[in-house]
């Protein structure tokens, strides 16, 4: 039979409606990581987005455009009535005739995989019935996806064993199909469904004693998956006493038994914890991005802002003199002085060829990365402790035979400490140390939040620089004893523990990103003692008021 396009046989197209394009769009199981590259590129073109759930909102919110509109269609409760497939498809094509043209984009965001247990077929045939374009873009399955978050592989041997996947709450499903003991089930639902569907394979025939994997909230950081025996399983949702009263994922066969060796997501070093990032959001990308990679969720509460000096004169003055030559040396001691040199340059015209016949310092990897961002290749970055004293300790001093100038141009904040200005001086260097730039303490942040801090709600706090140590004791008070301190370097410390701190983690070099791994390692401490002492591995705001044994500080 021939498969050609020519050869298909389809209904008549209705007319094209002045309405916008529609794009069903897999989102995947629950974890934004695991949108698709061209699930991102059409959130970001999207000017309404249709979604089952309002919490997804704030997951889209780095792809999805700022004037984009959400609007939910959610099999929700309404009027006493739960919404059904045709009322989501009216709704659907209804927004899509908002638009009088194709050129507007409207994606409808679909859990999972669209093409599987949603209602994609209903949605997409109302779309071609009413003239209203449309296509699909496959996402990751949650009946693939959270078997494997939980550690459970559906199969043992590539190219063996039989898997059946089914929806909870279908009554037509014959469950003696599923009984043999070599067959894997995955059955997706919750609730009374699920517990029903579990029943079902109980009284096929599939034998009580077959390890269960129940899973809630599935890929994302409270992910919690329990394993039992299927009569355990049954008994424990029958009586309201189940670890995962949200389950929505149950894997059952012989497979589940490969979690206690395969499970990768659950026993991250930071899974679950929830740490309090105390910086601006612009400056807080790669540390979230390298805590979700750990499992834990970052909280960004600002405590500085960043503003332009209130006399630029001096910057003015400092840049016309890199430009003739006036200086030997240009040191950065932050990202933020790379970026007040940047936009001073892009102001009066000027690009990186500015900085020719200059040498170039930085006080770290992180500092480091801004210059070469901007085409510029340091000269001098510490090798050991990355911070000012780091620096000064490398730096090289002056000598009038090999240096035909004798000063230096230190572009930093009007709060910036004088240690490397003094030991410079000492070592023959002239120094104009110039305000690049300004920092103002943030406004405190919302009252649940600072009573979070001031509780212990939050398993961790880290620190990048000791303005952040004093600004967010100002703006919210302490943290709890119970929060593990993380500082970025010795001079954090230090501030940290002037303000009563006890500092449990100190970086091993000035970057965010070691900042988080030594945090990381603090927590597998943390958790090989208390499996050592025989307790459970608790996170520690789930252990407030116990004092901890280990401080892991480098």
């Amino acid at each position: 039979m021939s498969t050609d396009a020519a050869a298909l046989t389809t209904a008549p197209l209705p007319e094209q409606a002045h309405a916008a394009r529609v794009a069903f769009v897999g989102a995947g199981p629950g974890d934004p990581g695991l949108l698709t590259v061209r699930a991102r590129d059409y959130l970001a073109a999207a000017d309404v987005v249709v979604l089952d759930t309002l919490h997804r909102a704030d997951q889209l919110a780095p792809w999805v455009r700022e004037d984009a509109e959400f609007v939910l269609a959610a099999p929700q409760v309404a009027g006493g009535k739960a919404l059904t497939e045709a009322a989501r498809a009216k709704l659907l094509v209804k927004t899509a005739k908002r638009f009088a043209a194709p050129s507007h984009l409207v994606v409808r965001l679909m859990d999972g995989d669209p093409s599987a247990f949603s209602g994609l077929a209903a949605e997409a045939l109302a779309c071609r019935q009413a003239g209203v374009a449309f296509e699909i873009v496959p996402g990751v399955s949650t009946a693939w996806s959270v078997p494997v978050y939980a550690g459970v592989p559906l199969s043992a041997h590539e190219g063996s064993g039989e898997l059946h996947m089914v929806t909870a709450g279908d009554s037509s499903i014959d469950w003696s199909l599923s009984v043999r003991e070599e067959i894997t089930v995955v059955v997706l639902g919750g609730g009374k469904a699920l517990l029903d569907a579990l029943r079902g394979l109980v009284a096929a025939g599939r034998p009580g004693s077959t390890p269960v994997a129940l899973t809630e909230h599935g890929t994302t950081v409270t992910q919690h998956t329990s394993v039992l025996t299927l009569d355990e399983a049954v008994a424990a949702m029958s009586s309201g006493t189940s670890e995962v009263p949200d389950a929505s994922v149950a894997v059952v066969g012989p497979q589940v038994q490969l979690r206690a060796e395969l499970s990768w997501y659950e026993t991250k070093p930071l899974f679950g914890w929830s740490i309090l990032v105390p910086r601006t959001k612009e400056q807080s990308g790669p540390m979230t991005d390298r805590i979700a990679a750990y499992g834990a969720t970052a909280s960004v509460v600002p405590t500085i802002s960043v503003e332009p000096p209130r006399t630029p004169q001096q910057m003015d003055r400092a840049i016309r003199g890199m430009v003739t030559g006036r200086y030997e040396w240009i040191g950065f001691t932050s990202v933020n002085a790379v970026r007040a040199v940047r936009e001073k340059f892009e102001a009066l015209g000027l690009d990186a060829r500015a900085f020719a016949g200059l040498k170039i310092a930085a006080v770290g990897g992180v500092t480091a990365d801004a210059l070469r961002e901007w085409g510029l290749q340091p000269d001098l970055v510490p090798s050991v402790e990355q911070s000012a004293l780091g620096l000064l300790q490398e730096w090289p001093p002056y000598d009038e035979v090999l240096d035909p100038i004798n000063r230096v141009f230190l572009p930093r904040a009007d709060i910036a400490t004088d240690t490397l200005v003094a030991g410079l001086q000492e070592m023959g260097w002239e120094v104009d140390d110039v305000t690049a730039y300004r920092t103002v303490r943030a406004a405190p942040p919302a009252a649940p939040v600072r009573e979070a801090i001031k509780t212990g709600a939050f398993d961790a706090v880290c620190f990048t620089s000791s303005s952040t140590v004093r600004n967010l004791v100002g703006i919210a008070g302490k943290p709890s004893p119970s929060t593990v301190v993380a500082c970025i370097g010795p001079a954090t410390a230090r501030t940290a523990e002037e303000h009563g701190l006890r500092v449990d983690v100190i970086a091993p070099e000035a970057s965010a990103e070691a900042l988080v791994d030594a945090l990381a390692q603090h927590a597998r401490v943390l958790a090989a003692q208390a499996e050592a002492d025989g307790e459970p591995v608790r996170r520690p705001s789930q252990r407030r008021g116990t004092p901890r044994r280990t401080r892991a500080k480098r």
